[in-house]
């Protein structure tokens, strides 16, 4: 298929099209190269597959209607998946403009490329974020998700309102994903699996919020992929079931869905730290502070209907899946 992906420089985006490439789709990779963390890490993901025959890269904004508009004509794709965005929840708080360019203009102009070129199925990256202040756990995609606490949370909610909105409209075929804590080789800089390492490596104390007791659902990178490519492989439909008068929000009349794509086991923060120790081969100090704006105490992912539909069954441990994390942060780092 011809498939097009944005957020290709990014974390999940460059390992999605790898996969994809390597099963024989055709992939338009769209990414803005920001400096929000280091470019060259973009840099390096993208120069594992660039080169390929069947890869096609476009260095442009998703807020510029144009190139959008461009490359949805030329590259003409059957299907999308939209994981560039402006991430982060805690620079959501100092620089809130760039979540509306990103998150909203940004995902209105592939909203309006999938419409007008007859896309059959836009996958989208939501984000356990939208759960906000809800405390019921596992987070189900039947919970109601309307207090979020931060602006990037927000932005994400829209997203999947927005989807809807395209999907009742236009009958686009949309699925949102909501990621939590992804981790794994390539990862992000600003995320803790990296700033933890970082400082475990050199001996420094670390920053633990929340005085050490968060738990995070850590979902290894190729779970999180292969999760991906089979939900882009069934395209949503119209829920046969759904009942308007007791509406479920993770499905609809229109061909939409809202799916949670975790691990499904909460791992606690200090346990995460501890085995970053044990395969760095170093303690270090832990400063324990409060929890920070924005911020949620725990996240745990109800994937059973990932489960049901597409099959989904993430199998890495978290014990293999951070000395993964920690071999190629080895080898990356030249340590």
């Amino acid at each position: 298929m011809r498939i097009l992906v944005t957020g290709t420089a990014g974390f999940i985006g460059a390992a999605l099209a790898q996969r994809l490439l390597a099963r024989g789709d055709e992939v338009l990779g769209i990414d803005n190269h920001n400096d929000y963390y280091d470019p060259s890490l973009k840099e390096a993901r993208l120069a594992q597959f660039v080169d390929h025959a069947a890869y096609t890269h476009l260095r442009a904004d998703l807020a510029d209607a144009e190139a959008v508009d461009r490359a949805f004509a030329q590259f003409q794709p059957q299907r999308v998946v939209n994981l560039a965005a402006q991430a982060g929840v805690r620079y959501s708080l100092k620089n809130p403009r760039a979540y509306v360019r990103s998150n909203l203009d940004g995902f209105l102009n592939i909203l309006e490329g999938c419409r007008h070129g007859k896309v059959e199925h836009l996958v989208y990256a939501s984000s356990s974020s939208v759960y906000g202040a809800n405390r019921k756990m596992p987070f189900a995609v039947e919970d109601a998700v309307d207090h979020p606490v931060s602006l990037y949370a927000a932005s994400k909610k829209a997203n999947e309102l927005m989807a809807h909105a395209y999907s009742h409209l236009y009958g686009l075929p949309t699925t949102g994903l909501r990621f939590f804590t992804v981790y794994g080789p390539w990862g992000r800089p600003d995320m803790s699996p990296m700033l933890f390492a970082d400082r475990i490596s050199r001996g420094e104390p670390i920053d633990v919020f929340n005085f050490g007791n968060h738990s995070r659902d850590f979902t290894y990178i190729d779970d999180i992929v292969e999760g991906v490519v089979r939900t882009l492989d069934h395209p949503a439909q119209p829920d046969p079931s759904y009942d308007a008068e007791n509406p479920n929000p993770g499905t609809s009349n229109a061909p939409y869905r809202v799916y949670n794509i975790g691990n499904d086991q909460p791992v606690q923060l200090m346990r995460f730290i501890e085995l970053l120790e044990q395969n760095l081969g170093r303690t270090v100090e832990k400063n324990l502070l409060p929890m920070q704006p924005g911020d949620v105490p725990d996240t745990w992912a109800d994937v059973s209907a990932l489960r049901r539909d597409v099959g989904y069954a993430p199998d890495t441990s978290i014990e293999d899946g951070v000395a993964r994390f920690v071999e190629w942060y080895r080898e990356y780092h030249g340590s």
